[in-house]
């Protein structure tokens, strides 16, 4: 089957580039590599701010070039494979170089305010920098629909009057004022179909990819737009934004820990030390581990609610089971993957799992409500 083929190919490779990205940045340090690269920069450059951006690029250069193998297969030649692309190799190279300037501007700055953050605070470094980035991904949150995502997909209203109608209708049963309902040129990357509800307070809306419009009934879309709201009903960006921000400070709070703790073993003197921060990259990767799972869990938890609700709000379980059959099939999504795959990797619960819960839900409603048993497969 290609989806399975498709899904554990990609997973394969990911798996790989973890386990050699871990082994590689250890080397690298382990090595005395690390230490030699910032004595080499050092030679050139006088300011240690400076310093450490030189570091990093070059450091990511080389990783890029390492990688690049395993990128160009992974992300272009493979989604060619299964026809799953719309991009030619130059705009494949375009995108992605965008993607780095954006990141680039988006990363030196808080780069550069780490680096003050250690410098300044020592060992309690983290907790500064923790209150810096809560306060730095609330800013992206409003600016990234409006700032960030056109400058690499071209935004439109929708001029479907039926649709927006029922959108906000829907919106406003949710308890959410959205005039924002926009499309997405999506199909200019890809053939996959999504939607989001993204951004905070003016900045909020609601965001459908062209392909999604194109190819998916009044129904199936509104269904879509039903569980997205239901994030939003169910309180989960708010509990996303409580269970982050507890994240973000123990994270850092133990790679803090854990990297003071680790330095000597690397003759490394300083916590401030160039040479050594790439510990802090490893300590990360291994933190991250033990944490994957447990988001998972916690994000496929708020998914079930997000459809029950969309089952709840429109009534439509028909049309929303037909939505989400065919999405997976569109995106080449695994039906049925290991259970071990689905509980580490997934944040979002196996099509098979979706479904069988969904029904329940809907037979559910049912017994409350019989006079609406005729309305929940509409769609169907």
């Amino acid at each position: 089957m290609d989806s399975k083929k498709y899904n554990n190919t990609k997973l394969f490779f990911s798996i790989s580039k973890g386990i050699t990205s871990f082994l590689l940045i250890f080397i690298f340090v382990y090595s005395g590599l690390s230490l030699r690269t910032e004595e080499y920069i050092s030679l050139y450059v006088g300011n240690k701010y400076l310093e450490l951006i030189v570091f990093v690029f070059a450091t990511g250069f080389a990783g890029a070039v390492i990688f690049a193998p395993v990128n160009f297969y992974t992300d272009y030649y493979l989604e060619h494979k299964y026809n799953l692309s719309n991009q030619t190799f130059l705009k494949w190279m375009w995108e992605g170089f965008k993607a780095l300037l954006v990141s680039s501007a988006i990363g030196i700055p808080i780069l550069l305010l780490f680096f003050y953050s250690i410098n300044k605070f020592g060992n309690n470094w983290w907790l500064p920098f923790a209150f810096a980035l809560f306060i730095i991904s609330v800013i992206l949150a409003r600016v990234l629909p409006v700032i960030v995502l056109p400058l690499f997909y071209k935004i439109t209203p929708i001029e479907n009057e039926e649709l927006i109608s029922r959108i906000k209708i829907l919106a406003r049963d949710a308890g959410i004022n959205v005039d924002n309902v926009f499309k997405f040129n999506m199909s200019k990357n890809t053939k996959k179909a999504n939607a989001a509800f993204t951004g905070l307070g003016k900045s909020k809306r609601i965001l459908l990819g062209d392909t999604l419009l194109d190819q998916y009934t009044e129904d199936e879309i509104e269904t879509v737009i039903a569980h997205e709201l239901g994030h939003y009903k169910r309180k989960h960006i708010i509990k996303n934004i409580f269970i982050g921000t507890v994240s973000s400070f123990l994270t850092l709070f133990l790679v803090a820990f854990l990297y003071s703790h680790s330095i000597a073993w690397f003759n490394f003197n300083s916590i401030s030390e160039i040479a050594a921060l790439p510990l802090l990259v490893l300590w990360m990767i291994i933190l991250g581990l033990f944490q994957a799972p447990i988001t998972n869990i916690i994000s496929r938890k708020f998914e079930y609610e997000a459809d029950e609700y969309a089952i709840s709000s429109t009534r439509k379980t028909g049309a929303f089971i037909s939505t989400l059959e065919k999405l997976t099939e569109q995106n080449l999504g695994d039906k049925n993957p290991h259970p071990f795959v689905e509980w580490f990797f997934y944040s979002h619960p196996s099509i098979n799992k979706r479904i069988e819960a969904i029904k329940k839900f809907a037979a559910s409603i049912d017994d409350e409500d019989p006079q609406e048993n005729n309305l929940n497969y509409q769609g169907s």
